[in-house]
């Protein structure tokens, strides 16, 4: 570990710590974790309530093109009394060094050095077990590589939350399982290659649109553009073997809550529609594809979420949360 806990950019109660990683090719590299801990004054401690969650770990991995800055999911948490943590993987937000490509990974399963640092600056073992329970909470492609971690590593966690997770290819299994030799191939000789995208901005203004001024987000766009990082061939090639393991069925022991939005809208054009629907993955099939995570998956479908459930307008916002509290307490309690 690289010095202790320091104050992060999200400001008092958030704190930082760098945790290096074996070194690349672009240079040196790290991940990054910050922590948001349960209050501990006595006002909380008189005035709170019951905090069913003193013994929860919690382990939050952000999406692609993308970093931690979910204040209000943190809050969430730690005022039920959980350690909350979030960890900004290698080349993305806190952890991106000059001269890296983001948000690059040839292979998901390399983020197992990531994620076993960040259990150990949680005073767990690098597998993830421990004395305290451990949940894990991942968004989109945060949410695939969960998925596959918890898969590897069956007796680390209690439960995973997904929040719309990257769990299939946008346009079908069938054309991934097309595109996947000539991904294969090509990714082996030139993987840094672009891969053909197009984003016009549409979800960052959707999220703009339904902010909540009574509770804002604060968003770096260095580390979040408007629109999404480059998307290179080694790395879709690592998201599309993803799908392929998920679709072959994970075998995830532990009880799995998977929130999405109720619709899709695809984002050729701009319209109000894109700020009540997913405008990233088309939701009917990644509901279909959870089915194959584990045998205790529950699917909340939420009318007017956006792809990220939790930055949606605030009634959307609301019955997510309120449907996480639920699983969560039905889920974790003794």
């Amino acid at each position: 570990m690289t010095g202790g806990w320091a104050p992060d950019v999200l400001g008092a109660p958030f704190e930082q710590r760098t945790l290096p990683l074996a070194d690349d090719d672009e240079g040196a590299v790290v991940a990054t974790l910050v922590r948001c801990l349960p209050p501990r004054s006595l006002r909380a401690f008189f005035t709170g309530g019951p905090r069913p969650f003193t013994d929860v770990d919690v382990l939050y991995v952000h999406g692609w093109s993308d970093y931690f800055f979910q204040t209000r999911l943190a809050r969430f948490w730690a005022e039920r009394g959980a350690r909350f943590y979030a960890l900004d993987l290698r080349k993305y937000g806190r952890s991106l060094r000059p001269g890296q490509t983001p948000g690059y990974i040839g292979d998901l399963a390399d983020y197992d050095a990531d994620i076993a640092a960040a259990m150990v600056a949680m005073g767990r073992a690098a597998d993830g077990t421990g004395a305290r329970r451990l949940v894990l909470v991942g968004h989109s492609t945060g949410g695939l590589t969960f998925s596959l971690w918890a898969a590897r590593h069956r007796d680390a966690a209690t439960a995973v939350v997904l929040n719309s997770p990257w769990l299939e290819f946008q346009l079908s299994a069938s054309l991934r399982q097309a595109i996947t030799p000539v991904l294969d191939i090509h990714s082996r000789r030139r993987p840094l290659d672009l891969w053909p995208q197009v984003d016009a901005g549409f979800y960052a203004r959707a999220q703009s649109e339904v902010a909540d001024p009574d509770d804002p987000v604060q968003v770096d766009p260095a580390w979040r553009p408007e629109r999404s990082m480059p998307v290179h061939v080694g790395w879709m090639r690592a998201i599309v073997s993803g799908h392929a393991a998920v679709s072959k069925g994970l075998g995830i022991r532990v009880p799995v809550c998977v929130l999405l939005s109720a619709r899709s809208v695809a984002p050729v054009r701009w319209d109000d529609e894109l700020t009540r629907a997913d405008s990233v993955l088309v939701v009917d099939d990644i509901a279909r594809a959870a089915l194959k995570l584990g045998s205790s998956v529950t699917i909340e479908r939420i009318d007017g979420a956006l792809h990220d459930v939790f930055l949606s307008r605030r009634d959307a916002r609301a019955d997510a949360y309120a449907r996480l509290e639920r699983w969560t307490t039905a889920m974790l309690s003794r």
